[in-house]
């Protein structure tokens, strides 16, 4: 497809059409379903995905994907974003996974895994974040890999590893080099979960959901030398290329969710009375939808602009690391209004707002907390002035990526 301005404002409506129509309704089903039942109940949904051309859109061409451009498709993510099970149900899910493979594996494993994570036939898992650790300092990891002949072996603990359960393989992310400095110390290794010695310990809820997330052990498992991603000791910079615009996707999604909780506090104002008139009428009420209506749009337009300089091939540290604090705060705070209108119905599952509540204090803590980004953000910042430098343009954000 020639993805100009109109096939994209198409799509994004008719991904609008199937996020209501075909994922709302099993959203229910989805959270209390039995693993069995929800894995029939996904391929049903990827069916429906296919057979309307909606599948894999962001994934490129050569994957066996749509090829939408990234600035294009992030529009498009905002709208999957609605729903959690949207991402699955469209073939998004794989999409960092599948970008980072295409880039850093040998060619057996692009072979091997590539086609399916495409099809949406195998699913990633990606193991970063260890139980014992400050994982706001990765270079803290204890899970090691030593190489043994022409194998590496690997010992470790690893937890918040997204859909182990399901996963064909996990990306571990583990020290291979004790003579090199603290970002040159980790490698990225593909371990296959059928592989001797890898063990799901638990699923550990997020906040009460039962989401997929995998405290898994590494009891001295074995995979060939050539399951290395890219080079030794390239784990952080190739980890910095998949959070990069994976942060943007994030913050996507976090603007779907923020809007669909929009929608539903205009439509319960609209129609609820108290103290004598519509809650509408309410000039508190009509601050809510103000505020809400002002952090929406201001995060929205700080997102696609770093998403436009990704694009153009740069690097938007600071770009990324403000939405990714900005979108966190706003997304918390428009679910929480939107739940304070809808009284104590908000609270239960009546509405999809008690489990988008719990996702979105998630949103503070996973892809770094908010704090890391703002100490170090605001220290690249302030270096900018340092001996009476010029500073920053807030237009001029970014650096080319390969500086």
């Amino acid at each position: 497809m020639d993805w100009t301005a109109a096939a994209v404002a198409d799509v994004r409506k008719r991904v609008l059409r199937f996020v209501e129509d075909e994922v709302y309704p099993l959203e229910a089903r989805f959270d209390e379903a039995l693993r069995e039942q929800r894995q029939m109940l996904m391929r049903a949904l990827n069916d429906r995905a296919k057979a309307q051309g909606l599948w894999a859109l962001g994934h490129p061409r050569e994957l066996g994907g749509q090829g939408m451009p990234f600035l294009d498709y992030a529009c498009v993510n905002e709208v999957i974003g609605r729903s959690y099970w949207a991402m699955q149900g469209l073939g998004t899910l794989s999409l960092q996974d599948s970008l980072m493979l295409h880039r850093h594996a040998p060619p057996e494993w692009r072979e091997r895994l590539l086609p399916g994570l495409v099809a949406g036939t195998i699913l990633p898992s990606f193991a970063m974040t260890e139980p014992d650790v400050a994982s706001s300092d990765p270079t803290q990891l204890q899970t090691r890999a030593r190489l043994d002949g022409d194998h590496w072996v690997i010992q470790g603990r690893k937890w918040f590893t997204t859909g182990a359960a399901d996963a064909a393989y996990t990306a571990v992310m583990c020290r291979s080099e004790d003579e090199a400095p603290a970002h040159s110390a980790f490698s990225l290794i593909i371990v296959p979960t059928a592989a001797p010695g890898y063990r799901i310990v638990r699923e550990t809820p997020v906040l009460g959901i039962a989401g997929g997330h995998y405290e898994i052990e590494l009891n001295q498992v074995r995979v060939p030398a050539g399951n290395l991603l890219g080079r030794r000791g390239d784990a952080f910079r190739i980890a910095q290329q998949r959070l990069g615009p994976g942060r943007i996707f994030h913050c996507m999604r976090w603007l779907g969710q923020a809007q669909r909780a929009y929608d539903l506090m205009g439509r319960r104002l609209n129609r609820r009375s108290a103290f004598g008139g519509k809650l509408a009428e309410k000039q508190l009420m009509q601050a809510f939808m103000f505020e809400s209506a002002a952090e929406i749009q201001a995060c929205r337009l700080l997102t696609m602009e770093a998403a436009r300089k990704l694009d153009r091939g740069l690097e938007a540290r600071e770009d990324i690391a403000i939405i990714k604090v900005v979108g966190a705060r706003m997304l918390h705070q428009v679910i929480d209004r939107a739940i304070q209108v809808h009284g104590a119905c908000g609270l239960t599952p009546d509405t999809p707002l008690d489990r988008m509540y719990r996702h979105a204090r998630e949103a503070r803590i996973y892809d770094g907390p908010d704090e890391v980004h703002i100490q170090s953000t605001g220290r690249r910042l302030l270096k900018l002035y340092r001996d009476g430098g010029p500073g920053l343009d807030f237009g001029d954000f970014g650096a080319p990526a390969d500086d």
